[in-house]
């Protein structure tokens, strides 16, 4: 398997919004009493996964890789023999996906972490992939390049 790389990104969820919405649920605990400490271990715990989560992204001279840590141990590969069409992409995630991280909607994934742009891509056996990036047009000139060496 080739390990060189034309293109990676790591990707957190670092939303201030959901960060605030964590701290707020544990604070209204704390103030609310009594302390339930069952409660904040499970808030800790949720705050420490979604710390801990991250989406890799990579372009290699045999197709593309990615991963959702700790969700995927080892990456999950499309070959560039499975890709049909690919393209930049905005979108909705709460209106198409419902969301961030592994979302399905019928014929369709998505993994993405924040923001609205990814690179869509359609697969021979009818089922679309979008990954979300922060750099989609990078994304797309390095599937470009090592696609079509």
């Amino acid at each position: 398997m080739e390990t060189d790389t034309a293109f990676r990104e790591i990707q957190r969820f670092r939303q201030w919004w959901l960060w605030t919405l964590l701290g707020g649920v544990a604070l209204l605990m704390l103030v609310l009493g009594p302390i339930s400490w069952g409660g904040l271990i499970v808030i800790g715990a949720i705050a420490a996964f979604l710390y801990n989560l991250r989406l890799q992204t990579e372009v290699r001279a045999d197709g593309i890789y990615f991963k959702m840590w700790p969700l995927h141990w080892s990456f999950r590969r499309i070959a560039w023999s499975e890709i049909e069409r690919y393209e930049p992409r905005q979108y909705r995630p709460l209106r198409e996906f419902g969301g961030w991280g592994i979302r399905w909607a019928p014929g369709k994934l998505a993994y993405n972490v924040s923001g609205n742009r990814g690179v869509w891509i359609d697969r021979a056996n009818g089922r679309a992939v979008l990954i979300g990036s922060q750099r989609p047009e990078d994304f797309v000139r390095a599937i470009e390049e090592v696609s079509e060496s």
